[in-house]
């Protein structure tokens, strides 16, 4: 594998068959040039991100997901304006320079709603970052956004696969529509993530090879990829959990494909796995998000089972494998990867 790791890092690409070859790698020499890559960029540096929960309520029923609107055991609420400020008090004063609003699609937080709170937030803190994770939304409603001073913007495409996505939602959603908004987010000048959950129901090795190929595509400045975790009231109940050494081998082929992308060691990585962070760092990743929500608000924000609290003693365990958290926005830089 150690020809195909190479070939990766020298040309960001590979064929479809070559790709599918070195996702079911067992060398560890592809993690070992993954952290090289993103050590010749970012050095020992992990960028830590503020992830504010705000809203429990969606519009959408996403068949893998617990805030789905079917789920009438689902524990709704919405945050405040002043709550969310209150958690971004909290979180600069622990030195966060990132906050990331993240929420199921909810219709009360209108353009309007939504932007009060975006001007709000980076006229009190204009030298942090802000990044939302709302769902999909139309290109003038964006636009509004990123106009109010949205920074970034994160949305899973899922699936590039438009019969896949069919398998994880209803008929109602659009696979096309899902990757127009993403597009939509790189015109207007977001810093723009997209991502997939691994071994979600029906997902093929060639459904991950199409994901690889449409991220290589949409050039975006994040991509978040984390294990597919069961909820107990969704139609995927009795589903696995995704596979931990696939996880790690596409974090680690994003990073040679990007060597300069934003990609996080996910909270569902660390939720399979006691050292999934250390795991995901060791693979290329370089960003974690730690929830700075209310308390009342982690509890019942459930996209998953099992789902970690905060974790003990992150900053050292980081130290431990020789990496350290920088108090810094943690912007994307094109470090003439083209």
């Amino acid at each position: 594998m150690r020809k195909l790791t190479d070939k990766l890092a020298q040309e960001r690409i590979l064929s479809r068959g070559e790709f599918a070859e070195l996702l079911t790698c067992e060398d560890d020499y592809l993690h070992e040039a993954a952290r090289k890559a993103r050590e010749n960029i970012y050095g020992n540096k992990i960028f830590l991100r503020g992830l504010i929960e705000f809203t429990s309520y969606c519009k959408n029923d996403c068949f893998y997901c617990g805030l789905r609107r079917s789920n009438s055991s689902a524990a709704r609420y919405r945050l405040s304006k002043e709550q969310i400020l209150n958690c971004c008090d909290e979180g600069y004063d622990a030195g966060y320079r990132t906050f990331v609003l993240q929420g199921g699609e909810d219709a009360f937080f209108t353009d309007e709603i939504l932007t009060d709170i975006i001007r709000a937030i980076k006229c009190k803190y204009p030298d942090c970052a802000l990044t939302l994770s709302t769902g999909e939304r139309g290109f003038e409603s964006l636009k509004l956004l990123r106009e109010a001073g949205a920074d970034r913007y994160l949305l899973r495409h899922e699936t590039a696969d438009s019969a896949h996505y069919a398998e994880l939602h209803p008929p109602e959603m659009q696979a096309s529509a899902r990757q127009k908004c993403l597009r939509d987010l790189k015109e207007l000048g977001f810093q723009t993530g997209c991502g997939f959950m691994v071994g979600s129901p029906k997902q093929t090795l060639e459904n991950i090879v199409s994901d690889l190929l449409f991220i290589k595509e949409l050039d975006p400045e994040m991509v978040g990829v984390g294990p597919f975790i069961p909820h107990s009231a969704t139609p995927f109940a009795k589903e696995k959990a995704g596979n931990l050494k696939l996880v790690l081998n596409i974090l680690a082929i994003l990073r040679l494909m990007k060597p300069s992308l934003l990609l996080p060691a996910t909270t569902a990585l660390a939720t399979i796995e006691n050292q999934g962070y250390e795991l995901g760092i060791n693979a290329g990743a370089n960003v974690i998000m730690q929830n700075i929500s209310p308390l009342t608000a982690r509890e019942k924000y459930k996209i998953y089972d099992n789902k970690i609290g905060a974790s003990e003693n992150l900053k050292q365990r980081i130290k431990n494998i020789g990496c350290e958290f920088t108090v810094a926005r943690g912007d994307y830089f094109n470090y003439g990867e083209q």
